[in-house]
């Protein structure tokens, strides 16, 4: 009997104790526990080294400087701010330009991306020779010196003394100062006009719908450019004739030794924008022709036999199914471009890191602070751009039925 019973009392007993350093689950709680100290020491030791050293030096710490006289101009300000505005203004003067520049960059080296991408596939022996020399020259050579090459070899070839300006039309003039356009001045009633383009955009959104509700039911194709016309542009012309014309120009005008009047472009803005989107757009042609050509060749054969000519093919086939492949690493270009644009130091055009971790740094000496403020606005212009395309990307997501 007692050989018996030893085993279901060996079984009751459960099984053997592991020593705690032969525990896998234990030992990696411990390496974790271990691994959060030290980071948090490290966190500690950096904190308590810039004190000391901002102490030794006899510079405050805080955001106090926030609410003091900046005491400086800047050439390109797209809200209020003179020399006698706060640091903190500054900031964000510095951030819209920085804006501007990502918003506009985006969107056209998006348009000529796509383009060069689409000609990287092009049967024409030339148009596929240009855009790979194009995409190869670009890609290969450092972003600093294209901009550098644009700022110095490029614009300030133009025109240097005001009365050799040269005259555009429209009464807009190009010199090495930069370009003068006409000024818009909106008066009160041109909210309605905007009004009217919001009711137009809506508008054009609820077609779109019904639209395409209509073609899956019955197979009819609407008419989407003349809806968009009436009411994306001659509904908005419409309302702004009828609320009185509210628009005016300052146009500017050429003097002896200036230029007074109209809208100022610096050429620094213009020779960042043009470097960005050249040197970006390299990079999204790749990407548009690796996402085409994911493609099985299938869906193309099967829209010929079907009898759609080469571009209705590639509007309607091929781009709709290779923005499933396109958009993830586009959105990695977006975020470079955004990122990028801090390059503008090197040629003068007051964005954030000129004005701000430039300018405002050198004159408060708040490193620790600037620093971080403007990491912190890189860091959630990225998270939003990433969301963005997130949302975007999963709209376009094959979904199975």
């Amino acid at each position: 009997m007692a050989n018996i019973d030893a085993p279901a009392t060996a079984e009751a007993a459960g099984p053997p104790k592991v020593a705690f350093w032969n525990d896998p689950i234990k030992r990696g709680y411990l390496f974790q526990v271990v691994l959060f100290l030290v980071i948090g020491f490290l966190f500690y030791s950096a904190a308590t080294n810039a004190i000391d050293n901002l102490q030794k030096q006899k510079i405050a710490s805080g955001f106090g400087f926030w609410n003091v006289t900046a005491g400086f101009d800047i050439g390109q300000r797209l809200i209020e701010y003179t020399n006698t505005s706060t640091y903190g203004r500054a900031f964000w003067v510095g951030l819209w330009n920085t804006l501007l520049v990502a918003v506009i960059g985006i969107v056209l080296a998006t348009f000529l991306g796509f383009i060069i991408g689409v000609a990287r596939l092009s049967k024409n022996w030339l148009v596929q020779k240009i855009a790979t020399v194009y995409v190869e020259v670009i890609r290969n050579t450092p972003l600093l010196l294209q901009l550098l090459f644009w700022y110095n070899a490029v614009l300030k070839a133009l025109p240097e003394q005001v009365r050799d300006s040269l005259e555009l039309p429209f009464g807009s003039f190009l010199n090495r100062r930069g370009l003068f356009v006409p000024d818009p001045a909106f008066g009160p009633n041109f909210t309605y006009v905007w009004a009217a383009l919001a009711l137009g955009l809506l508008g054009f959104w609820v077609f779109g719908r019904w639209a395409r509700k209509r073609q899956a039911a019955t197979g009819q194709q609407a008419r989407y450019l003349p809806v968009a016309i009436g009411l994306i542009v001659l509904f908005p012309i419409a309302v702004y004739f009828l609320a009185g014309q509210p628009l005016s120009f300052t146009y500017p005008t050429l003097g002896r030794f200036n230029i007074s009047g109209g809208l100022p472009i610096l050429p620094e803005f213009v020779a960042l924008v043009v470097g960005l989107v050249i040197y970006t757009a390299a990079f999204i042609a790749e990407v548009v022709r690796a996402g085409i050509q994911a493609v099985n060749k299938g869906q193309t054969e099967a829209s010929y036999a079907l009898g759609l000519r080469p571009g209705p093919t590639l509007d309607l086939v091929v781009i709709p199914q290779a923005m499933r492949v396109i958009i993830p690493p586009l959105t990695s270009q977006y975020l470079n471009l955004t990122k990028n644009s801090s390059l503008a130091v090197a040629i003068g055009y007051p964005d954030l890191v000129q004005v701000f971790t430039g300018t405002v740094l050198n004159q408060t000496g708040q490193a620790v602070e600037v620093i971080a403020i403007t990491m912190l606005v890189y860091l959630t212009l990225s998270l939003t751009t990433s969301t963005l395309m997130n949302w975007y990307n999963a709209r376009k997501a094959l979904v199975e039925r």
